[in-house]
Parts: structure tokens; C-alpha cells; sequence
């Protein structure tokens, strides 16, 4: 029997490339299989990054992404077709239709606005970003490393981060291959000789705890010695509003995420 539905070896366009049909079935695949990492309507999620962008880290023709949706990428949350627990294995014919959803979901996607030059220097100047937050090895390390930020978070998601730190706390990024990432809660705790700390939780098990404070030191605590141990889900960026921010200085940090998340 001849397989209809090539695969990617075979194929360097999508087979079923501008079938309104197709994208309709795809995004119901979509929802099954990929929906809890790549978020609904494929904008990204806290694991996942967003695949409504036109340029992709892993994968540019269709035949790429074929080979990314069927075996996965080595050394990150994506996993081979089958293995994320999330639906069942798919069928080449079902893989070729996530993709021409994919695609249908890019000629939607609004193109970036802001001057990202503008924000780099937002970033690492006036606004203070860098103090907590690293970008491509360079940057504080409190905060979320945000080198990839701009590909996994929705433009709506980015805004109320940087409005409302507190009302959905990170996850932290380097924990992506667990089932559910450590966020980023804040920590005060008293030590036995009274010393007082306050940070953010980067690890934590029934009888430690690893916090790094303002100034990027971490702590290592057994929770068993401490005087005193409490958490806040406050986070401890402020919130920037439009007084601190202006709306246009913060698409131009947005536009700098953008830029430095392609490289």
C-alpha cells in the first residue's frame, strides 16, 4: 500500500500546504498534542515557545518542522511525537495538518512594532532590567533568564508581567524539563544566628531550601534551622506602570526581547 502522506524525507512542502480543511484538523491535533507547552491558538506557553512567528529557532520549511514535530529536540521540553502523555502518537497525515495550521496561525500574527534599539537600551539603562534579568549570558540572574522569553509569552503576556509582576508568577525557564517548573515565589527567612534573607525561591525540597537574594548571592538553607521560614507570592520586581514606563518605551523593550530571542 502507497502511503498518501509522505513523510518529511520525501517532502520538502507540506502536502496538504493552504488546505482550509487540513488547518482545521490540524488545530484540532493541535489542542490534543501540543496545546499545554505551544498555549491555544499556538501564542506560546510558559514551556513552549510561540508558533505564530513567521522565524523559528528549530525549524524554517515545513520538512523541519515535520522532523521537530516526529522526534522531538534533544536537550529540551519538546518531546517525540508519542512520548509527551498528552493524546496518543500521531500519523504523518495528522502531523502535515498541525503544520498547515501552524502556517494558517503565522498569516494571523501581527507584526512587531517598537524600536528595538531603543529598548536595549531601556533594558539595560533607565528601566533596570538587566539588574535582575539575563539575556544571551549577560544580565542579573534573580529574575527569569529572558533569552528566549519573546518566542514562549504572548505580547499580551509580556505586557501584564511587566504591568502585574504578581498576579502569575514565573516559571523558572532552567527547570522547563520538569513536569511542573519551580516558580519564582519570594522567600524571607530568619537564620538561626538571626540573620534575616529575602529572596527567591531557585530550589526547594522537604528540608532545603535555595534562595538567591537582592544582591545574586545564594543561600543554601536546611528549613530545619531556621527561625523563621515564610513565602509571598509577591513578587519582588516591582510593578512597572505607565508613570514608570510609558507604553511606547515598553513595546520598545518588547521589540528588543524579539530581536534578541531570534538570535
Amino acid at each position: 500500500m502507497v502511503c498518501a502522506f509522505p513523510s518529511a524525507r520525501a517532502a520538502a512542502q507540506n502536502p496538504l500546504a493552504n488546505d482550509p480543511k487540513a488547518a482545521k484538523a490540524g488545530e484540532y491535533e493541535f489542542r490534543i498534542n501540543c496545546a499545554l507547552c505551544h498555549g491555544l491558538g499556538a501564542h506560546g506557553g510558559g514551556r513552549g515557545p510561540d508558533l505564530t512567528r513567521a522565524k523559528k529557532k528549530h525549524a524554517t520549511t515545513d520538512a523541519d518542522l515535520f522532523q521537530v514535530i516526529s522526534n522531538g529536540i534533544a536537550g529540551t521540553a519538546m518531546p517525540a511525537n508519542g512520548t509527551n502523555g498528552q493524546g496518543v502518537g500521531m500519523t504523518d497525515e495528522e502531523i502535515w495538518e498541525i503544520i498547515a495550521y501552524i502556517r494558517s496561525q503565522e498569516v494571523k500574527a501581527p507584526a512587531q512594532s517598537g524600536n528595538a534599539e531603543h529598548g536595549r537600551q531601556l533594558f539595560s539603562g533607565q528601566a533596570g532590567c538587566a539588574k535582575c534579568h539575563m539575556i544571551n549570558g549577560v544580565g542579573g540572574r534573580l529574575g527569569p533568564d529572558l533569552s528566549s522569553v519573546a518566542g514562549s509569552r504572548t505580547h499580551d503576556a509580556l505586557v501584564d508581567s511587566i504591568r502585574n509582576p504578581s498576579r502569575r508568577l514565573a516559571w523558572g525557564l532552567t527547570e522547563s524539563s520538569k513536569e511542573f517548573a519551580q516558580e519564582y515565589e519570594t522567600v524571607s527567612v530568619t537564620t538561626a544566628d538571626g540573620a534575616r534573607i529575602r529572596g527567591v525561591t531557585m530550589n526547594e525540597d522537604q528540608f532545603t531550601v535555595q534562595l538567591m537574594d537582592m544582591g545574586g548571592n545564594l543561600h543554601l538553607l536546611e528549613k530545619d534551622k531556621l527561625k523563621s521560614f515564610s513565602k509571598s507570592r509577591e513578587s519582588m520586581m516591582p510593578p512597572y506602570d505607565a508613570e514608570s514606563l510609558s507604553d511606547s518605551d515598553l513595546e520598545d523593550i518588547l521589540a528588543y526581547l524579539a530581536t534578541a530571542e531570534a538570535k
